[in-house]
Parts: structure tokens; sequence; C-alpha cells
């Protein structure tokens, strides 16, 4: 009897035992949160000097959201991840943050083109960033219930499908086509890990790639900002501005970088340098170190994550930590990728680093979610 109980009280003592990848994960999202507020206040002093503003606006904005995300994270941290399975807490988070989605179509304010944000009086929320964890939540529970039918489409395949459909069909009625590129690469990354046959992945795959770019063909602005890294020389004065000016910033960073607050990519030769281009910010200023800080730490972030999944103790953990491990990879491949002109720009923030309350509150409550899982790993 004493020897049961001595075994269950190791058991017990090792299972509140953090890992490695609990640490590395933990490590990861603070320094990239505070690279971020560094980088928000370098790139976003001079315009608001311009424009008449206080230099620290948006970087005592993006701390007063990074306060709130740290509160975020350690409440979905603190509550056992295997709550999030009961039907009476996970069915009202996806209505009401679908419903919220809605109303955006119809009352939502309009920026940069889409209209994806709603107004609080001074608060300006994008509930597309929360759908991405709404989304992950009932994806992880689906899969975990389903798992013995993976194979079977109508049980598993066509309801996936048309969870992909609702929420990239929301982005697109919001002309956010960013963030309907994020939803298609998460879920199906899910659908791969929750093991679904390649002889349904492959097709679905092609026809959803399909689908997006004739989608993509009725938005004529949209069209020709994404593909304007096809011909950055051509388009370097009108589409492809952006694209070509944050080349041209990483290019004068060099190896070494012009050091913090040097660049000269926020004055003005990058639009939104602070937001979607904080990337070419950090490299032109902290060189090819800056480069491997950002692209090295989503890279450890997401081996770490894929790790805590294949450790979970059950199967709602492992597609819970594989599903935020892919949002986060996949965000930040698309972004970096169409700041250095090898991919379409989407208009899409980098995950704990850019400008942007909704998205790094949402991106801090994922990883809370994420540490919960690597708390309970097996061994």
């Amino acid at each position: 009897m004493l020897h049961r109980t001595g075994l269950a009280d190791r058991q017990r003592q090792k299972m509140e035992t953090p890992s490695q990848s609990f640490f590395w994960i933990l490590v990861i999202v603070i320094m990239f949160v505070l690279l971020g507020l560094v980088m928000v206040l370098s790139s976003s002093a001079v315009t608001n000097l311009h424009t008449g503003e206080s230099a620290w606006r948006l970087f005592r904005r993006q701390s007063l959201w990074a306060f709130l995300g740290a509160i975020g994270m350690w409440m979905a941290y603190k509550t056992p991840y295997q709550t999030l399975r009961s039907a009476k807490l996970l069915l009202p988070i996806v209505v009401v943050v679908f419903s919220v989605n809605v109303l955006v179509i119809f009352a939502g304010v309009v920026v940069n083109g889409a209209r994806a944000w709603i107004e609080f009086g001074p608060i300006r929320i994008q509930p597309s960033e929360f759908m991405k964890i709404a989304v992950v939540l009932w994806c992880a529970n689906f899969l975990a219930t389903r798992h013995r039918s993976i194979a079977i489409s109508r049980m598993v395949l066509w309801p996936m499908l048309g969870m992909l459909g609702l929420s990239t069909g929301l982005c697109v009625a919001q002309n956010d086509y960013g963030t309907a590129v994020i939803f298609g690469g998460t879920i199906l990354a899910m659908m791969f890990l929750g093991g679904l046959p390649l002889r349904q992945l492959i097709p679905t795959t092609g026809v959803i790639f399909l689908l997006g770019a004739f989608v993509l063909n009725f938005a004529s602005n949209a069209k020709l900002r994404m593909l304007a890294f096809l011909d950055l020389e051509a388009t370097k004065a009108d589409s492809g501005y952006q694209v070509y000016q944050s080349i041209l910033s990483i290019a004068n960073g060099g190896l070494t970088g012009t050091g913090i607050g040097s660049g000269t990519s926020k004055w003005g030769y990058v639009p939104l340098a602070h937001s979607d281009f904080i990337f070419a910010v950090i490299v032109e200023e902290l060189g090819i170190f800056g480069a491997i800080i950002v692209a090295g730490g989503f890279l450890l972030l997401v081996v770490f994550g894929v790790s805590i999944a294949l450790a979970a103790p059950d199967k709602h953990g492992a597609f819970l930590a594989g599903g935020i491990s892919a949002w986060f990879g996949v965000q930040a491949v698309v972004n970096i990728g169409g700041v250095i002109g090898a991919m379409p720009m989407t208009g899409l923030t980098l995950p704990f680093l850019s400008y942007g309350g909704s998205s790094l509150l949402a991106s801090m409550i994922a990883s809370g979610v994420l540490l919960n899982v690597a708390r309970q790993m097996k061994s």
C-alpha cells in the first residue's frame, strides 16, 4: 500500500515538473514579445512624431495588450485543457466568436481594404484573430472524438472541410484573404496530423488551391498585391512598392545591421513597417542576427510544439498542440515569405512581433494552451 502511494506521488510530481519543451516555448514567447515591443517603438516613433503625436503612442498600446496577453496566457495555462472539450465551454466560445465575425461583415471598420475590425470606443479588435483559437479548439476536439473513424470521409473529412469553408468564407467576406490562407493551412495541417489518408488529403489540397485561385481572381486589388512578387521590378511603383522597399531595407542592414533605431524603413519608405513589415525592420537594424533570432525562434517553436503533440497524454492534447504549432508556423512562413518577396504578400502580422493588439492577445492565449499541454507531457 505504501509502495503504491509512493509510486503515485512520484508520478504526480513527475507530471507537475515542466519539460524542456515547456521552458523553451516559454522563453521563445517571452523573447518574441519583448523584441516585438522594442521594434514597434523603433519602427513607429518617427512616423508618430511626423503626425504630431507622441513617439511612444503605439508602444504604450502594444505594452497594454502585452500585459493583457500575459493575463490571458496565464489563465489559459492554469485552466486544464481537458475542460475545453466540454460542450458547455467549447460551444459558446465557437458560437460567439463566429457570430462576431459575421457581424463584422456588415458593421465592421474598413482598414487597408479589409472590413475585418470592429470598434468599441477607442478600442479596435480584429475578431478573426480569436476565430483562430476557436477553430483550433473545435478541430482538436472533433479529431480527438472521431480519431477511430479517421478514414471515413463523411465522418471526418467532410465536417473538417465544412469548418474550413466556414472560417475561410468569413474571412473572404471581410476581404481578408491573408487570414483565409492561415485557416486553410492550419486546418489542412491538423487533418494531416490527425492521420487522414493521403488519398483524401492530396486531392483535397489541390481542390482548395484551385478554389482559392478562383476566388482571388475576383478580388482585383488583392490579386495585384499578392501577385506583385512575381515581378517586383515591374510593380515596384505600385502594387509591389511595399515589398520592394522592404527588400531594400533588408539589404541596407547588411550582415551586421544598422543598429536599433538607426534603420531607414520607418521613415515612410516601408508603409506599415511596425505591423505587417516588422521583419524587415528587425533584419535591417539587427542584421543576420535578427533574421536568425526570428526565423530560428519560429522554427524551434514549431519543433517543440510538435514534440509536445507527440508526447501529449491524450489525443485532444496532441491535436491542440499540433494545431497551435501549425498556426504559428504557417503564419510566420507566409509573413516572412511575403516580406522578402519569396511569396505573395497577404497583409498578415508576424505573431508576437508585429503591432496589433488582437494578434498579440490571441497568440499569447494560444501559447498558454500550448504550455498547458506541455506541462502534462509523457516522458
